[in-house]
């Protein structure tokens, strides 16, 4: 089942776009990146897989998004509009997985503990600028305090898996994916399997959350 809503925050308005499992365990929220919305490859393969295996799935949009601006605002403003919407995430009254993909990742990242999210998702962190590996935001990963996975493309110029510090997080590196974990078209793995590492990896973590 799918169903829309929308809802106000101090930012403006976001929409939640829910793809609701038949019997859910818990709620996966997935926000998007600063470049594009909630029909990025891997946030769509997520909210069409995980219904099946008792997660409710929710699409997070951005105030800007809705209100269809081009760029993103700063990081302060996607954490207000986050918290302004988490309380609509947690009214069916299941744990909810604070997630999402690049900019949204790190907003899970700064906000998951305080919202009192059950576990970190996040796609494609933004490790650091691309070329600009000293400009890490390590920092936001390493201090969620919950459990937390990274899943991330293995030529992603934001951070490959292998420049990630140890810290108390899983990581899943997906071989040939780019910032959008796509893979070209010579890779060896082709994309249909690389989403299907994505949705059986994070499927997987899920179920392991108890």
């Amino acid at each position: 089942m799918t169903k829309t809503e929308t809802v106000p925050t101090d930012a403006g308005e976001a929409r939640i776009t829910w793809h609701t499992a038949v019997r859910p365990r818990r709620v996966l929220a997935l926000g998007h990146g600063a470049g594009g919305g909630i029909e990025a490859r891997d946030l769509a393969a997520l909210a069409a897989a995980l219904p099946a295996r008792g997660v409710t799935v929710a699409l997070v949009e951005q105030p800007w998004r809705v209100a269809g601006k081009k760029v993103a605002p700063a990081p302060k403003t996607l954490d207000t509009a986050w918290r302004g919407l988490w309380p609509a995430l947690a009214a069916p009254g299941l744990p909810v997985v604070a997630g999402g993909r690049s900019a949204g990742a790190r907003v899970a990242c700064r906000t998951a503990a305080e919202l009192g999210a059950a576990a970190v998702l996040a796609l494609a962190f933004p490790l650091h600028p691309p070329g600009r590996p000293e400009r890490s935001r390590a920092g936001e990963l390493l201090s969620t305090g919950l459990p937390t996975l990274v899943v991330q493309g293995g030529n992603d110029p934001f951070g490959r898996p292998d420049e990630f510090p140890e810290g108390p997080y899983g990581l899943v590196g997906i071989p040939y994916g780019d910032h959008g974990l796509a893979v070209p078209k010579r890779a060896p793995l082709g994309q249909d399997e690389a989403l299907a590492r994505v949705t059986g990896a994070v499927g997987d973590w899920l179920d392991g959350l108890g």
